[in-house]
């Protein structure tokens, strides 16, 4: 009996210490790239394309950071991102968070329905209607404008159904309380709804904000004057036609990749209760 426990428990030790090992392999193979660039970005010229090749710059330099700034208008291009993302940012939580409330609190027809083709287009991919979208900018005179640009990002299928999961938690009772006080449907939204959804809402913020800031095939068609391109756009431009600028391409990425970084590790753990509770509401329903 002895014999089997210990053999039990150094099965169950082995099993954990390869899981681990394994983990951690796979985390090095995708931390690596991220560390090669940001090493990369401060090597000048000669070391980066040098053989063979060295994790870590002989001489460090902050050349290829001050020539980003220097050679384009890479502050306009990062002004661009963070506006559009913020007002993408704010429009999808606005629309997400009432149309969830709707799709899980309200009894109408075709709720169902409509509630499917929502989420069926989420597996519509973008190039599919990307030429009739520019089509229909072009026809409003929305082309290489900020508008054009954001218009199409203000709501998220995924948004809504990340949303209506989340405030399907929310137990009828109290809404129907506050009914009985004599609370509007959109005074419920405000003092019931919305203070219970604040942690979904900053997780669908987080997610709505890294989307929005790697927006790149959209604004790269709708738009055709360097001052409105945005920052995944303008990173573009370190690829010439017969060589690329690997010393600017890695320093223009590296500040792009800041803003993501920063928002997920203040805000991670929003992320993770967001995730987990929206999981355990979907395997109930």
């Amino acid at each position: 009996m002895l014999s089997r426990g210990l053999s039990r428990k150094t099965i169950e030790g082995t099993t954990t210490a390869l899981l681990h090992i394994i983990l951690l392999f796979g985390a090095a193979v995708m931390v690596l790239p991220f560390v090669w660039m940001i090493l990369t970005s401060f090597k000048p010229t000669d070391e980066v394309l040098s053989w063979p090749p060295k994790l870590f710059p002989h001489h460090w330099t902050l050349s290829n950071y001050i020539g980003v700034f220097q050679r384009w208008p890479f502050g306009r291009f990062i002004m661009n991102s963070l506006v559009l993302s913020a007002v993408s940012t704010v429009s999808i939580i606005i629309t997400s968070t009432l149309s969830g409330f709707v799709f899980s609190k309200y009894r109408f027809v075709g709720k169902e329905a409509i509630f499917f083709l929502l989420l069926a287009t989420v597996m519509v991919p973008f190039q599919v209607f990307m030429v009739p979208l520019y089509l229909s900018m072009a026809k409003a005179g929305l082309v290489d404008t900020y508008g054009g640009i954001v218009l199409p990002w203000l709501i998220m299928s995924f948004g809504i159904f990340f949303m209506r999961q989340n405030i399907a938690s929310i137990p009828d009772e109290l809404i129907d309380a506050a009914r009985i006080d004599g609370c509007s449907e959109f005074g419920i939204f405000l003092n019931v709804i919305f203070p219970l959804s604040k942690s979904a809402m900053s997780a669908l913020a987080i997610f709505a904000f890294m989307d929005a800031w790697g927006y790149f095939i959209w604004p790269l068609i709708i738009t055709s004057t360097t001052e409105k391109f945005v920052l995944e756009v303008g990173l573009a431009l370190f690829q010439h036609r017969f060589f690329i600028d690997y010393g600017s391409t890695t320093a223009g990425s590296t500040i792009a990749i800041l803003p993501v970084i920063i928002v997920f590790m203040i805000f991670r753990r929003n992320i993770i209760e967001g995730v987990t509770l929206t999981g355990r509401i979907a395997m109930v329903d």
